[in-house]
């Protein structure tokens, strides 16, 4: 079992910016690829990035290809999610996940952390 705990979320303008963290405890971390997801109000939860778990690989929606990116920090246990050029569409509670990544298709473990929300107004 992964704990996750995401943070970083909060109230921003269109266009601006926001950087997500995800902390993670118990199994080893650097043992899974990590994903972000969100979930829009009377939407299903969607794939947002992905990065193996040696950071070696990374992959996006193409909705956040080129805005958003995806790191992670194998000592600290941290993923992050660097969102710029943020717009009203973004707004949604983001999600990590520890999963497991093969040709570009993260499958999501069962494990998640409780959310953080994201809003851009317009």
């Amino acid at each position: 079992q992964v704990q996750l705990v995401e943070s970083g979320g909060g109230l921003v303008q269109a266009g601006g910016s926001l950087r997500l963290s995800c902390a993670a405890s118990g199994r080893t971390f650097y043992n899974y690829a990590m994903g972000w997801f969100r979930q829009a109000p009377g939407k299903e939860r969607e794939f947002v990035a992905s990065i193996k778990w040696n950071g070696g690989s990374t992959y996006y929606a193409d909705s956040v290809k080129g805005r958003f990116t995806i790191s992670r920090d194998n000592a600290k246990n941290t993923a992050y999610l660097q969102m710029n050029d943020l717009t009203p569409e973004d707004t949604a509670v983001y999600y990590c996940n520890a999963g497991a990544s093969y040709s570009g298709t993260h499958y999501p473990g069962p494990d998640w952390g409780q959310g953080t929300q994201v809003t851009v107004s317009s």
